[in-house]
C-alpha cells in the first residue's frame, strides 16, 4: 500500500464593500471579503490543507500577507503554486473536500463549475475535488452575516515519481 496521508485548512475573512466576493476561483455578485490577495477563503482552505498533508508550511509562510507581490493576488494562482510544491515535495491529490461556512451567497447553482476551477488547478478530475456549503443557523460571525469561513480537507499519496 501507498503512503498516505490527510491535511485540513480553514480560512475565515470578514465582508469587504471594497473588494470583489471570489469564492473557488468563481466571482460572486455582492461584497467580497477583505485579504491580501483577492480573499477566497475556499481556496485558501484548500491550499493549507494540501501543504498540511504534504507537511510543507502554510499559506502565510508561502504568500506572507506583508508582501506586496500578494496584494490582490489570484488564489488559484496561488494554489496552483502551492501544489506544485506539494508535486516537488513527491505527493499527489486524491481528493479533496472543502466546505464554505456562511448565510451566503448559495453555491449549488455553480457547484460544478467551482469543482471544475479548483480541479483544473490540481491537474485533476473534477470527481477529487467536491465543494459544499453550510450555513451556522445565523450563530456567529458567519451567521450575523460578517464574513465567511471555509474548511478543507485533503488526502494525499506518495508519487511513484519526484517533480523537481
Amino acid at each position: 500500500m501507498s503512503e498516505i496521508r490527510i491535511g485540513i485548512g480553514i480560512d475565515a475573512h470578514a465582508f469587504s464593500e471594497d473588494a470583489k466576493l471570489v469564492l473557488g476561483g468563481v466571482e460572486f455578485p455582492g461584497h467580497g471579503l477583505a485579504g491580501h490577495s483577492d480573499g477566497d477563503v475556499v481556496t485558501h482552505a484548500l491550499i493549507d490543507a494540501i501543504l498540511g498533508a504534504a507537511g510543507l508550511a502554510d499559506i502565510g509562510d508561502l504568500f506572507p500577507s506583508g508582501e506586496p507581490e500578494w496584494d490582490g493576488a489570484s488564489s488559484l494562482g496561488l494554489l496552483e503554486r502551492a501544489y506544485d510544491a506539494v508535486l516537488a515535495a513527491g505527493w499527489e491529490l486524491v481528493n479533496a473536500d472543502c466546505v464554505l461556512i456562511g448565510e451566503e451567497p448559495r453555491i449549488a447553482p455553480v457547484r460544478a463549475e467551482l469543482r471544475e476551477r479548483l480541479s483544473g488547478v490540481l491537474g485533476v478530475g473534477a470527481e477529487q475535488v467536491s465543494v459544499r456549503a453550510t450555513t451556522t443557523d445565523r450563530l456567529g460571525f458567519t451567521g450575523r452575516r460578517e464574513g465567511l469561513a471555509a474548511q478543507a480537507v485533503a488526502l494525499l499519496r506518495k508519487r511513484d515519481t519526484i517533480v523537481t
